[in-house]
């Protein structure tokens, strides 16, 4: 009977440290203080640097209330994209606060917040290219994007010949200079980018208006942190309630981005 009882013990036991590890995430942030933040660093108006060497951004300021609410310090740890999300697999950081697009296929292994952003792709061209009118006309031509993002995908998927970039202002600098025919990319991003340039030659000639276009974005997690979500997600509605985050949306865009 005791190898039995034993047996069942274990199994108790391995059962109770699947839950812990299920729920930990949160517990262990409280625990050490720090909220571990994934971001890129390059895309502009999200996260970015400033004219002084600055990690900045409409994301940083969102990470940063959201750690706050949660009563921890936001750490900030910047990667390059195409390795972005893959940080979260090795516990490089907690969370990734990016303009992340929710979509049905990461949801397959991450979790995310409920969503804090909504927007949509758009296709942007030199002011006097009148070539290009819509999604279709990108085959066999040029979009800078990078390759793995959903703009670049998307780009990829109308037949475009994607020529990889590090950010939206590198792809607009190919657009500018002829290099490229277009690239695909947030419609928020644009309109940060006309109010810092308002002199750029380039211009929207389509939005992504069908139905896998992206509604939204997360805040990206591991999967099996309810508690962490739950946090997350009391975070972003205290911020919208108190107008802060309407605050810290109108300095970027101008606008309340969430609606």
């Amino acid at each position: 009977m005791k190898p039995i009882r034993s047996l069942a013990m274990i199994a108790l036991l391995h059962a109770t440290l699947a839950q812990l590890a299920n729920a930990g995430d949160l517990a262990q942030i409280r625990a050490s203080g720090i909220l571990r933040i994934g971001t890129e660093g390059t895309y502009a108006p999200f996260t970015y640097h400033d004219d002084a060497g600055k990690l900045t951004g409409f994301d940083i300021e969102i990470g940063t209330e959201i750690a706050h609410r949660i009563g921890v310090k936001p750490h900030f740890i910047e990667s390059r994209w195409d390795g972005l999300i893959a940080g979260l697999d090795i516990d490089r950081y907690d969370v990734v606060i990016n303009d992340i697009a929710i979509t049905d296929e990461r949801k397959l292994k991450y979790d995310y917040s409920d969503p804090y952003i909504t927007s949509h792709a758009v296709l942007i061209v030199a002011s006097d290219n009148t070539t290009i009118r819509s999604f279709d006309d990108l085959k066999g031509r040029k979009s800078a994007n990078t390759p793995t993002s959903y703009v670049g995908r998307l780009a990829a998927a109308h037949g475009a010949q994607v020529i990889p970039t590090q950010g939206f202002d590198e792809s607009i600098d190919l657009v500018e200079a002829g290099r490229v025919d277009a690239t695909v990319n947030d419609t928020l991003s644009f309109l940060d980018y006309k109010k810092r340039q308002p002199d750029a030659k380039i211009r929207i000639a389509a939005v992504d208006t069908s139905p896998d276009d992206r509604s939204g974005a997360g805040v990206l997690i591991r999967k099996g942190n309810p508690k962490l979500r739950a946090a997350l997600n009391e975070a972003l509605a205290g911020l919208r309630k108190d107008g802060t985050y309407q605050r810290i949306s109108r300095k970027y865009f101008g606008r309340d981005v969430y609606r």
